[in-house]
């Protein structure tokens, strides 16, 4: 049976194309909060013990969540695989209760109902034993051929198994399209009714007759069925009031023929919010009767020169067909979405990815010269023990005059005093006037006369030296050898927020690396101030501070924040 071009497929179709957008943007409203797999409440109390355990690390798997009831309902188009042909489907409707087993399988009761007629475009000679065209027969024989047609009214209900075919996903989190496929089994009443006679009681064998003559030179080809239907409308009242051929010992349910039936389908779900989804379903219903269409022996007359032929006597079990589109609501309070919609590997990609309940080792990296740098970030992986490094594994020279601290006789040797000699130990040279020598012999402060020094402005949120900078700290740089005596402070500005003192500091810490790698200053005659208040955050600012004490260098505030500005 073809629905692929009816006007109730066309219409479902349509829906589905309309439903597209909302579809695509859909955005799953998900809970903030914890994940079901951490959430008790969601966890039914005879799964409880499992849940404690898993929170407690004592068990590897979370418990099976409590998840919500599905109601649907459904409407499209219905029609029977049989006896008697039929081109135009009927309407069909149902109304459905589903609840998960587990991720992949579900359970689901359903009732429906349908209505389908069927109008045959050949003539039969085959009714003698069908009690609903007994006006047509004499003694027992049939007299004319007649076309066969019908009404039926079909009650079903089933309990059905759902086994959802793309749930368990590897490369996304959530699914917002579900395919499926059912099978199950439950049982059919139907009411069949044939229209046989017309107003007054009587025949149409007449008229019968006068389409056979009409159209049976052509032999009832596939072209004639539009206008052989068409003339059938026209001469016949549509009441269909005669009861259909059934079989008496078959055993009846509210009055109604009953089969027990086998239903089987496909179907395609959509997900357009939590609890919301549109469904597209195609269902069979295999029965054990030959009688929905009120017509068991499939004997169809072939006219062959004014000679009607019977052909073989044939007999099959009549099949139903349900296409339909459906809305399902999700029910249930304290519970997740039905867990069809859920991917049970996301607990396991989630801890993969941001541990939050796996016991994690705590990580133990190499370090071969026990300095405390790790081997992956030292940069002197060979250092002596006991001598002191900096962040990079480097040997401290805290003065800067090419001798190691671990070697260094002379911790702090004035810029004046270098270049020193193996045991980093400077000579200084004699002071060039008596003023100068008392100073320098009471450790008295000495004038620092290098002037104003230029303030830098970096671009909002960066931390880099420009052209411009460069040019601005080569004549600095220049300011501080030709005063050797010069202290300069490098001063930073920021706010409370966090991220802007850290930026504060990664400016400042960048014009004194270039200062000093670049430019050649000790790094001892350079103060580290950052995150001064008062000051545009924006500005970092440099001036004489020859005479202040403080360190030229300062770990970062907030080094976690580097890169996610």
């Amino acid at each position: 049976m073809n629905f692929g071009n009816t006007p109730v497929c066309r219409w479902a179709l349509a829906i589905g194309m309309l439903s597209a957008p909302v579809l695509l943007n859909a955005q799953s409203d998900a809970s903030t909060t914890a994940p079901y797999w951490l959430d008790s409440s969601v966890i039914p109390a005879k799964r409880m013990p499992q849940h404690t355990e898993f929170i407690n690390n004592r068990y590897p798997f979370p418990a099976k969540p409590r998840n919500q009831w599905e109601l649907g309902i459904k409407a499209g188009a219905v029609g029977i695989i049989g006896d008697v042909r039929n081109r135009y489907p009927g309407f069909g409707a149902g109304l459905h209760v589903r609840k998960a087993l587990g991720y992949v399988l579900s359970v689901r009761g359903e009732v429906g109902f349908g209505t389908t007629k069927g109008l045959d475009f050949r003539p039969s000679m085959g009714y003698a034993r069908n009690s609903a065209w007994s006006a047509y027969t004499a003694g027992g024989n049939p007299t004319t051929p007649v076309f066969y047609n019908y009404k039926t009214n079909m009650y079903d209900a089933s309990i059905q198994l759902v086994a959802a075919i793309n749930n368990i996903r590897f490369h996304r989190h959530e699914n917002m399209l579900s395919l499926y496929g059912f099978a199950g089994i439950g049982g059919m009443i139907w009411d069949t009714k044939i229209d046989a006679l017309d107003g007054n009681g009587g025949t149409y064998a007449t008229a019968f007759n006068n389409i056979i003559s009409q159209y049976g030179a052509s032999g009832f080809q596939y072209k004639d069925r539009k206008a052989i239907r068409k003339a059938l409308k026209g001469a016949m009242d549509g009441k269909y009031e005669t009861t259909g051929e059934i079989d008496s010992a078959r055993g009846k349910l509210f009055g109604k023929p009953f089969t027990p039936v086998l239903v089987a389908g496909i179907g395609v779900q959509f997900k357009l919010n939590k609890r919301l989804s549109l469904s597209i379903e195609d269902r069979f219903t295999f029965t054990t009767t030959d009688l929905l269409d009120g017509q068991q022996w499939q004997n169809n007359a072939t006219n062959v020169g004014g000679t009607y032929t019977l052909p073989a006597t044939t007999r099959y079990y009549d099949k139903a067909n349900f296409l339909s589109i459906g809305l399902n609501l999700a029910i249930g309070r304290n519970a997740v979405e039905p867990l069809w919609w859920l991917n049970p590997l996301s607990y396991a990609y989630h801890e993969i990815n941001s541990p939050r309940h796996m016991k994690l080792p705590k990580p133990v990296l190499d370090d071969s010269d026990g300095d405390g740098v790790p081997d992956q970030f030292d940069l002197e992986p060979n250092t002596p023990a006991g001598a002191p490094v900096d962040n990079h594994g480097v040997s401290r020279d805290t003065d800067g005059d090419g001798v190691p601290d671990y070697k260094d006789h002379e911790l702090i040797t004035p810029t004046q005093c270098q270049p020193v000699n193996a045991d980093g130990v400077g000579k200084c040279p004699p002071p060039s006037c008596c003023d100068s020598l008392q100073q320098y012999i009471h450790n008295k402060p000495v004038k620092c006369p290098i002037g104003e020094l230029p303030a830098l402005t970096f671009a909002r949120k960066s931390n880099a030296i420009t052209n411009e900078h460069k040019a601005l700290l080569s004549s600095v740089a220049q300011k501080m050898r030709d005063n050797p005596d010069c202290v300069v402070a490098v001063s930073g500005y920021s706010s409370v927020q966090k991220n802007v003192q850290q930026l504060s500091w990664e400016r400042v810490n960048a014009i004194i690396n270039y200062l000093v790698k670049n430019e050649g200053i000790s790094s001892n005659r350079l103060i580290f101030k950052y995150s001064q208040k008062a000051g545009d955050p924006n500005m970092v600012e440099l001036r004489n501070a020859t005479g202040e004490e403080g360190p030229n260098m300062v770990p970062p505030p907030f080094p976690y924040l580097r890169n996610n500005r």
